[in-house]
């Protein structure tokens, strides 16, 4: 078995206009100072990476790591969940999606899409400079606006969109080979590729494709009531990524899964800062642990009521009070009795 590396942090829902949280080295020393090892970097942020550098010279990868390094962090690896949304976007959802991309791009969904391939295969050659494994993104969607199929779908409509989501996606999951890159698909509500059902679907449609895996986030399965322990036994060995992220469902009389279009405070369904939710996060780290995933943990912070630095400052020790130091030896090697062949026939009476 492998030990699992952390705690890690995503910096996505940290960043601001303010110190320390408007400049990649400052937020990376506020993290190091909460006890976190490594950062997961968002992609789209300048301040955090340039991307297209980072895909043309290993220099400035060397330069960043060090600096990262000489703070005390090193990067688990890049997001870019907001360019892989780009990558397949349904018409109805193409204004609110504007701001995933460049301003000058925005209502051009060809011209969007192309940039967000065009970013996913420059994050897997940066991915490859700066030594990474593994990358996290979102798939994108065609179909979400159907996902409850009333009125009925159109024959075969399901199907038109995974040909055309593995289409898109298959060109960037071969470039991600060539760097020797996993890409973990946060499977979420609102992405064509929000459970295990449809991740199988995609990697039929992949031809399933090596690379192609899951950022597990059990917060996502617990809000679709999903048993979310069960999907490692399932999905252990296309499990290339972990957020550590909490939730809580709470269903009453009068509102479920869906959530009656309420905020997120008032949903039954609703993130929580780690510890504050449902999440078994003891078994999940035990099975992950028992599957030898030994990449890292990464804390994704969303909580509908506590304040983000407080969730920073609680996710580190959190994190790592979970991590199981795995063992070399059975507890019960004390009792061993050095048999060989010879002796186990013996005492079988052979």
């Amino acid at each position: 078995m492998k030990t699992i590396q952390g705690p890690a942090i995503f910096l996505a829902q940290f960043l601001g206009d303010t110190e320390p949280f408007n400049s990649l080295e400052s937020i990376a020393r506020y993290m190091a100072d909460l006890g976190y090892k490594g950062i997961q970097i968002p992609t789209w942020d300048p301040r955090m990476i340039d991307l297209k550098q980072a895909a043309e010279s290993t220099g400035y990868c060397d330069d960043l790591k060090g600096k990262l390094k000489d703070i005390g962090v090193e990067i688990t690896e890049l997001s870019t969940h907001l360019q892989g949304q780009l990558v397949a976007v349904h018409p109805a959802y193409g204004e609110m999606f504007n701001g995933f991309g460049p301003a000058e791009l925005a209502n051009k969904p060809k011209e969007q899409q192309e940039w967000a391939t065009q970013q996913l295969l420059w994050a897997a050659k940066a991915s490859q400079n700066l030594g990474l494994t593994s990358h996290v993104t979102f798939s994108g969607a065609l179909l979400w606006p159907y996902v409850y199929p009333w009125p009925q779908r159109p024959a075969g409509l399901v199907t038109t969109a995974f040909q055309e989501l593995a289409k898109r996606w298959t060109p960037i999951l071969n470039a991600f080979d060539e760097a020797g890159v996993d890409v973990g698909y946060e499977l979420h509500p609102g992405e064509d590729l929000h459970d295990g059902v449809t991740f199988e679907m995609f990697l039929d449609y992949v031809n399933g494709h090596p690379r192609a895996g899951i950022n597990y986030d059990p917060s996502h399965f617990v809000l679709q009531q999903l048993d979310y322990l069960q999907f490692i036994d399932f999905y252990h060995d296309r499990i290339y990524a972990f957020h550590v992220k909490d939730a809580e469902f709470n269903p009453t009389g009068k509102q479920g899964v869906y959530g009656g279009y309420q905020g997120w405070v008032e949903r039954a369904g609703r993130f929580r800062s780690l510890g504050d939710g449902q999440v078994d996060f003891g078994g999940i780290f035990s099975k992950l642990s028992q599957y030898d995933y030994d990449g890292w943990a990464v804390l994704e912070w969303e909580c509908a009521i506590k304040h983000p630095e407080q969730g920073a400052a609680e996710g580190a020790p959190f994190i790592q009070d979970h991590i199981i130091r795995v063992t070399e030896r059975a507890f019960d090697d004390f009792a061993g009795t050095g048999a060989d062949e010879e002796f186990n026939k013996r005492v079988l009476g052979l």
